[in-house]
């Protein structure tokens, strides 16, 4: 299993394909519910983009009824808001269904940005 720190590595190395290593990282977390994936905290390099992944930790632990580490819990908000898709048409359906853990970093994005079609 990837770890979080191992998946920042990935998109820094490899910022187009940031959405594969992301969802990489999230369905290996939801089949193997391992904590020890969020260990090593990864190094504040890119505001949205740490925001981004802080906000998916969390929500995957509140999916998974799991704690997320307290180092998640203290990466701040994007300096901007930051809407993930880019297309503004989506923008106004996109405010409303951000779940909480994303909307408190300024990051939004629909509701089913951690499914795979």
């Amino acid at each position: 299993m990837m770890t979080l720190y191992e998946t920042k590595q990935q998109i820094s190395a490899d910022p187009d394909h940031w959405r594969i290593h992301l969802m990489n990282f999230v369905d290996d977390f939801r089949y193997y519910r391992a904590e020890s994936a969020l260990t090593k905290p990864f190094p504040l390099t890119n505001p949205q983009m740490d925001a981004l992944l802080a906000s998916t930790v969390e929500y995957l632990c509140h999916e998974l009824e799991l704690a997320a580490p307290q180092w998640v819990r203290e990466i701040p908000a994007s300096p901007e808001p930051w809407f993930v898709s880019g297309m503004e048409s989506l923008k106004a359906i996109t405010l409303v269904e951000t779940p909480v853990w994303f909307r408190m970093r300024k990051v939004f994005v629909l509701a089913n940005f951690l499914s795979r079609a």
